[in-house]
């Protein structure tokens, strides 16, 4: 099970999205800001893998997309992409591909219900 919580950062000029998997088998924390200089939204994300990402995102019908690069997976992925969805019924579904040796592979697919009693979980 996939437990995100988001929350204002940075007094009000970020995002932070602390998420866990599995009772904290795996975790990781994003910052998303604006960037005034390549007018687009960035995000980076520390994982309790050890590696991180940096990468960009964007809104278009009713959709996000992102686009990251990864540094330092043990599994080969140096690349990320994701499109997003808020659904009419308020979950949030989200797919991504990874870029693996090459090539794009299917990758994490999840959807989110609101639980307010869900905790995030580092070990």
């Amino acid at each position: 099970m996939d437990i995100a919580r988001w929350e204002r950062a940075l007094n009000g000029k970020a995002i932070r999205i602390l998420h866990s998997i599995n009772n904290g088998v795996y975790g990781g924390e994003s910052i998303v800001i604006w960037d005034q200089k390549k007018q687009s939204l960035v995000f980076y994300y520390f994982t309790t893998a050890g590696f991180y990402t940096t990468g960009t995102m964007t809104f278009k019908d009713g959709k996000f997309t992102s686009h990251e690069t990864v540094t330092g997976s043990a599994e080969g992925v140096t690349e990320v992409k994701a499109t997003s969805e808020l659904r009419p019924d308020g979950t949030m579904h989200s797919k991504s591909e990874y870029l693996k040796e090459g090539k794009w592979v299917p990758g994490h697919e999840v959807t989110y219900k609101e639980d307010p009693k869900a905790e995030v979980v580092f070990k």
